[in-house]
């Protein structure tokens, strides 16, 4: 007898549907066999099953199984299938009726003694499900929540393969999951971190309400000590909040890289992600065989901070260029090709030196010349001129520390930084732009208009300092992100003037 699963597979991080066909025949020798391009885990399934099912009490007959993976020229990976798998052989075994799997969708790995396991991709599973009309998803108890947030659709928590069939023979019907979006997002505001604890600092506080407002990525130049971590840490605090679609794209991810906790529903709050400098290219833009998310794809719709920035190797910071360009980064292997969202802020920091004291008053820099110039070519110009700002931190008095007043706190710098996205919002509306650091071409031309005197203004700057193409458009990006925090529509020479004060190392290269 033929019956058959409905399931799905990944690709990259969303899901294509996927029939699970069982052919059970009685005459010949008994044997087992899987086609349908399925990878090591898919094949390792039977062992998984035939252990599960005996365990749960169902005794199969003997008979010749084929199982067909279709469509059968798109390659099937992970341990999800082993659900659909055990339900499709008691059906093509008659132990369970084949009209009940009719409509229904499933996914989860099977122990040895037949309990559900969680598996990574649950969300993009259920929201294909959604799209085929499923009836329901049978899914891992643990993976019930995230699945749940899809609307339209019935999940049912499953503990074991038990409990599945009783639920689908209708001898113990499960109830579905309902979640609260409300009390969610109820939780995304929570921060425990403000930037009223920032002594001092304020030309760096200032730098990140401009690089906030307009979505901008940010460099801060500056000795040890000085707080550039502690700014970095405090960024999201201040980001407007996650939409429902937002946070939906940004749980696929963690889903799909297996980052989500057990019973997390939703990714409320805009991620801040912190590598280690010694990470491999593949763990910082994805890769692997079959390629999986890395760090800046996990940072989608939040903020990469890369502390230490030179310590980074080369080939791993070169890689940033497209995913800082794109907002998306494409991994090509021999056998597929996948692209995988990151748009996310990057903010970065480096000491000024190898020693980390060029810029103190209090300490004397031990770095000769050359060691300076080797430092600092550890970052390639494209790579700068792909960050907007780039901020001098000089280190704190210590008459600061002691002060009690402590400047502009997260309260404020969010509304200014809200009202300014509000702006953006409004004026790009039917554009293909966001915020200001989506502008190039046309639309930088249209929404940032420039006068006699601008043009004047800024063909000095890029005289005495050298300016590249990339950085001349970032610097209208910024002006036009300074004008919006102040509520003016025209843009003046004085937003022109601080966006300039804010790329630090081109002043650099040009006075070297």
């Amino acid at each position: 007898m033929i019956a058959a699963a409905a399931c799905a597979a990944l690709y990259g991080i969303d899901a294509f549907a996927v029939s699970l066909e069982v052919d059970c025949a009685r005459q010949g020798l008994p044997g087992f066999s899987m086609v349908g391009l399925a990878e090591g885990a898919v094949r390792e399934a039977k062992e998984r099953v035939f252990a599960a099912l005996k365990n749960a009490g169902f005794r199969l007959p003997p008979a010749r199984i084929t199982v067909n993976l279709a469509p059968a020229d798109r390659r099937k990976e992970g341990s999800g299938f082993d659900l659909p798998l055990a339900l499709a052989l008691l059906a093509a075994a008659e132990m369970l009726p084949a009209e009940a799997l009719a409509g229904w969708h499933a996914c989860g790995e099977l122990s040895l003694t037949s309990e559900l396991r969680s598996v990574p991709g649950v969300l993009p599973l259920a929201i294909r499900a959604r799209a085929e009309g499923a009836r329901g998803l049978l899914c891992p108890t643990a993976n019930a929540a995230e699945a749940a947030v899809v609307e339209g659709l019935d999940v049912y928590p499953v503990a074991s393969l038990g409990q599945a069939v009783a639920h689908l023979s209708g001898e113990r019907p499960l109830t579905p999951l309902a979640v609260d979006l409300a009390t969610l997002w109820n939780e995304r505001e929570q921060f425990h971190i403000d930037f009223a604890e920032v002594k001092g600092q304020e030309h760096a506080k200032r730098a990140i309400e401009i690089a906030a407002a307009g979505g901008h990525n940010l460099l801060f130049v500056g000795p040890p000590g000085s707080g550039k971590t502690m700014l970095a840490q405090r960024i999201p605090s201040v980001l407007p909040p996650l939409t429902f679609d937002e946070a939906l794209e940004v749980t696929k991810i963690y889903s799909v890289a297996g980052r989500l906790g057990s019973n997390q529903a939703l990714v409320v709050t805009r991620p801040f992600r912190s590598p280690h400098h010694t990470i491999s290219d593949a763990g910082l833009v994805g890769g692997g065989t079959y390629p999986r998310p890395g760090e800046v794809s996990l940072s989608h719709r939040g903020v990469l901070f890369l502390d230490e920035l030179p310590e980074f190797k080369k080939s791993a910071l070169e890689v940033l260029r497209q995913p800082l360009e794109d907002g998306e980064v494409t991994i090509s292997r021999a056998a597929m090709s996948l692209s995988y969202p990151a748009d996310m802020m990057l903010v970065a920091a480096m000491n000024p030196c190898p020693c980390g004291y060029l810029t103190d008053s209090r300490h004397a820099c031990t770095c000769a010349p050359p060691q300076l110039q080797r430092y600092r070519s550890r970052l390639s110009g494209p790579l700068l001129d792909r960050i907007d700002l780039h901020v001098d931190v000089p280190a704190v008095h210590h008459t600061d520390l002691m002060q009690r007043a402590s400047g502009a706190d997260s309260a404020s710098m969010r509304g200014r930084i809200f009202a300014a996205r509000d702006r953006q919002a409004r004026r790009y509306a039917g554009t293909p732009c966001r915020t200001n650091a989506d502008l190039s071409g046309k639309w930088l031309e249209t929404f940032c208009p420039l006068e006699a005197e601008h043009r004047t203004f800024l063909e000095k700057a890029v005289q005495r300092l050298g300016l590249s193409a990339r950085a001349f458009t970032r610097v209208l990006r910024i002006a036009r992100s300074i004008a919006d925090l102040e509520g003016a529509d025209p843009l003046r020479v004085e937003h022109l003037a601080e966006a300039i004060n804010y790329r630090s190392l081109d002043r650099h290269s040009s006075a070297a």
